[in-house]
């Protein structure tokens, strides 16, 4: 590789000269995703083998996916587009991270796409699948270096009030007096984030939702592992509940999408997503267990870390997409508009 561009390779790129159909001598053709995927980068297929992902704008190294991919992969974890390599540039400033390259799965739709269909037929048996996917995520995170107990008090507590407070400020209208009517109960919902936090850290996805969890022609695929960018004070080791909480969030959010999107009645999504956030962490924990991993979950920080993923949720809907503030609304609003305000 010609300075000042640099490659890491993960692992060995498919072959484009040789296949079923015999030799190919050509250039392999070149096609994009498409508008609906990836509006952040630019991602191209290259001969239905790879995908190029593009950084736009390129990215500062060092970079989270560019270790968590090479981690992964030494790990055996191998439930993600397949990582081969990473290009990156050397600028005056510093190097940066201009392309991920990884493999194409056939017939992969993300989980805006296909579990919103499941959340209309009222399917949940995906759920376990998801558990199981997220729990063997977390056990090969949980041997990255610098992976373990908590050095020093956590900053999560803190966090998480300062995201309730700015999702009250932002919150306008009819969802905003609502929401301050249920700031008391919030704050509750939080309190056991006041405690120290013992269970180990990890290195997390950071970003752990439906719609980073491929169905392709052979299973479940986790992937983009940028970190979330919405969150620039996050640590990158946090306790696994914090990713578990996004995902299980993240149920509820595909409910509200059936409800507004395919004319899903809201008892019904309601009881999908109860359901199929109770097998998801079901399957987590058996999972866990099976491998000796139980001491990663601490139970008590799922429901406080939901609460605060709705919270940014509201702020990223303010700041940035403001259709979709229905859904952590409605989420809300099924949480807490069977009970009592308090204040």
């Amino acid at each position: 590789m010609p300075q000042p561009f640099g490659l890491r390779r993960f692992q060995q790129l498919p072959s484009f000269s040789h296949q079923d159909a015999g030799f190919h001598p050509g250039v392999p053709g070149e096609r994009a995703f498409g508008e609906h995927v990836d509006q952040t980068n630019y991602s191209v297929v290259v001969g239905d083998q790879i995908v190029v992902k593009w950084l736009t704008p390129p990215a500062p190294m060092p970079h989270p996916a560019v270790d968590v991919l090479a981690h992964l992969v030494e790990a055996g974890f191998n439930q993600t587009a397949p990582p081969y390599a990473a290009l990156t540039l050397r600028e005056k400033s510093g190097e940066v991270l201009l392309a991920l390259v990884t493999g194409y799965l056939p017939g992969a739709r993300d989980g805006w796409e296909w579990c919103v269909d499941e959340a209309e037929a009222g399917r949940t048996a995906f759920a376990a699948d998801l558990g199981r996917l997220a729990a063997d995520l977390h056990l090969a995170l949980a041997t990255f270096p610098g992976a373990g107990p908590p050095a020093g008090p956590l900053r999560a507590a803190g966090r998480a009030e300062r995201a309730l407070r700015e999702a009250l400020d932002l919150t306008e209208g009819d969802d905003g007096r609502w929401l301050a009517s249920r700031a008391g109960d919030l704050r509750r919902e939080l309190a056991p984030l006041t405690a120290p936090i013992t269970t180990p850290l990890i290195r997390i996805h950071g970003d752990l939702h439906v719609g980073q969890i491929l169905r392709w022609r052979d299973g479940y695929a986790v992937i983009d592992f940028d970190g979330n960018p919405t969150v620039t004070e996050a640590e990158p080791y946090q306790p696994a509940a914090r990713d578990l909480a996004q995902l299980t969030t993240s149920l509820e959010h595909v409910a509200q999408v059936a409800v507004k999107r395919r004319g899903t009645p809201p008892g019904q999504a309601a009881d999908w997503a109860r359901a199929a956030r109770g097998l998801l962490l079901d399957a987590y924990r058996d999972r866990l267990a099976e491998r000796d991993g139980r001491h990663l979950l601490d139970e008590s920080l799922i429901r406080p870390f939901e609460i605060e993923q709705e919270c940014r949720e509201l702020i990223y809907a303010a700041r940035h997409l403001p259709r979709w503030r229905y859904a952590p609304m409605g989420v809300l609003r099924t949480w807490y508009d069977d009970t009592e305000e308090t204040p």
